[in-house]
């Protein structure tokens, strides 16, 4: 191989190292992110099945009846 096409190959390959590691940290992000929403979801959950008398949200009259 020529030092022209290593050199290029060598440029190609930081770029696409520098791309996955941003890749690893978005989906790190994510994950993160995920785990949050999925805690927020079960304790609204645990809060809505504690509170109330267990009737619908529809059988409610809203506030302002």
């Amino acid at each position: 191989m020529s030092d022209e096409r290593i050199t290029n190959l060598e440029i190609k390959l930081s770029f696409t190292e520098d791309l996955i590691e941003k890749l690893n940290e978005t989906v790190y992000k994510q994950q993160q992110q995920i785990e949050f929403l999925y805690r927020e979801l079960k304790a609204v959950k645990e809060q809505a099945s504690s509170s109330g008398d267990g009737g619908s949200l529809k059988d409610e009259i809203p506030p302002h009846y």
